[in-house]
């Protein structure tokens, strides 16, 4: 897979990456899968689903995991996953909304990756999540009351990613362009206009 061509920005972002992957982190809804992958496609690198990898090994889906194993077994085998990944080299990695809630996962992200979390209003996750059936942490009786407490838990954790962007309802591709530019100023990699930030 090749970038644009002539796409400077781009080339720019990869070779201040060098082997780390980008890992995006933040809530089910927060847009990880949709923003990564054409985040991939634009840097020309390889993108990876935690959650289907982790689906992949266990042969069976995410809600079948925890009907049948529970969640601590499901997070053991994420944790596991993600570090394999991590281990292949450079990608744009989507995690699950509970993964980097793991030290150990965190640890391994902050040695081989740079992490983005994907920040997101209450309102608006609800109104994505709503268009999926697949969220086995929502099947309450208080789907909302549920997933307002989860941000509760979650969101002083993820504050401690490398870089912060909020995902707002706007198309994906300016959700792309918006991690890019968030990248390359924590990076340090020169801004379009040519300037370090």
């Amino acid at each position: 897979m090749t970038t644009t061509p002539g796409d400077t920005k781009a080339d720019a972002l990869r070779a201040h990456l060098g082997v780390r992957s980008i890992v995006l982190v933040g809530m089910m809804g927060a847009g990880k899968s949709s923003v990564g992958k054409r985040l991939a496609k634009r840097l020309g690198l390889p993108f990876s689903d935690a959650d289907i990898e982790i689906e992949q090994a266990a042969g069976m889906t995410i809600p079948e995991i925890f009907a049948h194993h529970g969640e601590p077994a499901f997070r053991d085998g994420e944790k596991r996953v993600i570090a394999r990944l991590l281990e292949a080299g450079p990608m744009v990695l989507a995690t699950g909304g509970g993964a980097w809630m793991n030290a150990e996962t965190r640890e391994m992200v902050a040695r081989h990756g740079v992490s983005v979390w994907l920040k997101a209003e209450l309102d608006v996750l609800m109104r994505r999540v709503r268009r999926r059936d697949d969220r086995p942490l929502l099947k309450t009786a208080d789907p909302e009351g549920t997933l307002a407490g989860l941000m509760e838990q979650r969101y002083p954790v993820y504050a401690g990613a490398h870089v912060t962007v909020v995902s707002h309802d706007v198309p994906q591709d300016i959700m792309v362009e918006t991690v890019i530019d968030a990248l390359m100023q924590h990076l340090g990699a020169p801004s379009s206009t040519g300037e370090h930030t």
